[in-house]
């Protein structure tokens, strides 16, 4: 606990953590289907985890009073991968030599190599699916629906709804459909959830009207990036409640019907 941390008890937890959580990840990865393990992304991932349990591995029968191991705090370590280390040794204190810089290093040297994971597995999937149009090697163009027709991905979220009949605000259209490149599943899930909110919000604050406003969306497909702006009606949300914005860490959109012509979601 907090009450005893120190760098020695952390060192000593976290070899020991790492790994077992590392292999847990490689357990996931391996359930994939055959046709995603074979492509050179999810390959390249599978060969991070296990280097990087192998670095971890180095340390799990280590003794943390052992100098040979732990060095010295304050020696710089290698110019490529900073570390806690090099920065008390610039700073001119040296606050506790019984800090394993190697380890630290290697936690490092893992986040860093980590760092493109989500990523690289999106490729990886995107790769799996080579019948799917591309504008560029192994990526797929996701065909971007026009504005007014955005609703209808939550047909399915209506369907499920308890009411026999809910009301749903009306949308504005100017049909024209956009294609980018991006991974459709994440469109998809952002789009719900944002249009989820914004009916919500909508029928809530108008609840005893005899028509609900509608809610536009303005998609500006850019050179770099596409922005997507949705306005209705719902009031807003109140300034005491701001924090919880995007706070949540799921989406709670059906599982979308699979087709045979586009990316896999």
């Amino acid at each position: 606990g907090s009450s005893n941390a120190c760098e020695k008890t952390s060192f000593a937890f976290l070899r020991q953590e790492l790994p077992v959580r590392l292999s847990n990840i490689m357990k996931e990865i391996n359930l994939l289907p055959d046709r995603v393990l074979r492509t050179p992304s999810v390959q390249l991932v599978q060969s991070w985890y296990v280097q990087s349990l192998l670095d971890i591995m180095e340390f799990l029968d280590r003794d943390p009073e052992d100098q040979a191991t732990l060095g010295h705090l304050c020696s710089i370590r290698s110019r490529e991968v900073p570390s806690p280390g090099r920065g008390f040794a610039w700073g001119g204190s040296c606050p506790s030599p019984g800090l394993t810089p190697r380890f630290t290093d290697a936690l490092v040297t893992i986040r860093n190599r980590h760092n493109d994971v989500v990523p690289t597995m999106a490729q990886g999937v995107i790769e799996s699916c080579p019948q799917c149009p591309t504008s560029a090697p192994g990526i797929p163009l996701c065909q971007m629906p026009a504005p007014g027709t955005l609703p209808q991905m939550l047909s399915a979220q209506l369907l499920g709804c308890p009411f026999p009949s809910p009301p749903a605000p009306a949308a504005s259209s100017s049909q024209q459909p956009i294609s980018i490149v991006y991974v459709p599943s994440h469109l998809y899930h952002m789009l719900f959830e944002l249009f989820k909110n914004a009916m919500r919000a909508t029928v809530e604050s108008h609840e005893n009207s005899p028509r609900l406003p509608p809610i536009r969306v303005l998609v500006a497909l850019g050179q770099e990036d596409l922005s997507i702006k949705m306005s209705d009606r719902g009031m807003g949300v109140p300034l005491r409640k701001i924090e919880r914005l995007f706070s949540y860490l799921y989406s709670t959109a059906p599982t979308p019907p699979l087709g045979t012509g586009g990316a896999p979601l």
